[in-house]
């Protein structure tokens, strides 16, 4: 059974304990990278969600098997395996794996070269770790939610990429690249403790900088790049679509006061006394053209104004289809690879099909010069 994948990360072997949110997809980074990623799903059970959330997309560029961890003999053909593997990536609660005589001390006995991953919310250990939660309430103990949204108004909920993907599946492929490192100098396997708490606090690294040098205010909408200022925010258009103004640095500032047909010395950039006025300057001109017009009239210049793009539209930008950004594989569109590489380039597959045991065994059968 030929591996026709590409990618840095070729010849690299990953089981995949299939899973929602963050664990497919980071399964589906590395199999976008080259690694041969076997995702273990469980048996079917009334009430499952595991194969309709995003499977069409998530599960791409691997094969899968069906295994029942809840017995004897589905714990020993998992454990045989990992004999083969470079990699385990989890998603259950701590505590899970043990139960079920597949936690590390187990995995590792049977490969000491094993990198094992465990993606959780509130990580392995502290009085949280046993707790349920989602994206929303990772981040709100994070510190991250609290930042969101308008001056007077609760905090906007934003997208599951923050916590799920952000500050989740993000630093989990980071922890597993850096263990598999390790393991190819060392020798020995390690454990991968991936916390969404943990991977969302240090997406704050800026901004915990700014309030401890007090050039940061920890309260909504009053601050540089939470809204708050006129030239770092959205504007509604004639039509009822929005631009987004990012003219942070003055000569940028200067072309947006050219662009909405305003004097050079009308506003000053960063005197905040004036913000007010300022916004509602930009707000009035903004509502004057649709938000193509806009797009159009700013293109060619350095004033920092981008159409607010719904994610369908977003295919279509050219920018994006120059950059194949998007591709499309079996008639879904979706992402394409990230990062780019120069000399072995990552690709797009579609998820490999269902093995049976016997395949996978003898697919992932223990090399010699391991």
């Amino acid at each position: 059974m030929t591996n026709l994948s590409t990618g840095p990360l070729v010849g690299l072997r990953v089981i995949e304990l299939d899973a929602i949110g963050p664990v497919p997809f980071a399964a589906m980074l590395l199999a976008d990278l080259g690694c041969d990623v076997l995702r273990i799903t469980r048996p079917p059970y009334p009430g499952a969600a595991w194969e309709d959330v995003g499977g069409t997309i998530l599960h791409r560029g691997r094969h899968s098997l069906t295994l029942n961890l809840k017995s004897e003999a589905g714990r020993a053909d998992l454990l045989s395996l990992i004999e083969g593997a470079d990699s385990l990536i989890e998603g259950y609660r701590p505590g899970v794996m043990e139960r079920m005589g597949l936690g590390p001390t187990e995995c590792l006995a049977r490969n000491p070269r094993l990198v094992y991953g465990r993606m959780t919310g509130w990580g392995q250990t502290g009085p949280l770790a046993p707790r349920a939660g989602h994206d929303i309430n990772y981040i709100a103990v994070a510190g991250m939610l609290h930042a969101i949204g308008g001056a007077g108004q609760p905090p906007t909920v934003p997208l599951n990429v923050i916590g799920d993907y952000g500050g989740g599946a993000m630093f989990l492929v980071t922890g597993l690249l850096a263990g598999l490192l390790s393991a190819g100098r060392t020798g020995k396997g390690q454990v991968v403790d991936a916390a969404m708490t943990d991977g969302t606090v240090l997406l704050t690294s800026l901004f915990q900088a700014f309030l401890h040098t007090g050039q940061w205010q920890d309260r909504r909408g009053a601050n540089l790049l939470d809204g708050f200022a006129p030239f770092y925010r959205c504007y509604e258009c004639a039509d009822g679509r929005h631009v987004a103004v990012g003219a942070l640095e003055p000569p940028f500032f200067a072309q947006l006061l050219a662009g909405l047909g305003l004097p050079t010395g009308r506003f000053v950039q960063y005197d905040q006394a004036g913000w007010p006025a300022m916004g509602q300057a930009f707000a009035e001109i903004f509502r004057t053209r649709s938000r193509d017009v806009w797009a159009a009239h700013f293109a060619q210049g350095d004033a920092c104004v981008s159409p607010v793009l719904s994610m369908a539209e977003a295919r279509d930008h050219p920018h994006n289809r120059a950059r194949d950004t998007f591709t499309t594989l079996g008639g879904v569109p979706q992402p394409g690879t990230a990062p780019r590489f120069s000399v072995t380039p990552g690709s797009v597959r579609p998820a490999a099909g269902v093995l049976d045991l016997a395949s996978a065994l003898a697919r992932w059968a223990l090399p010699a010069d391991r």
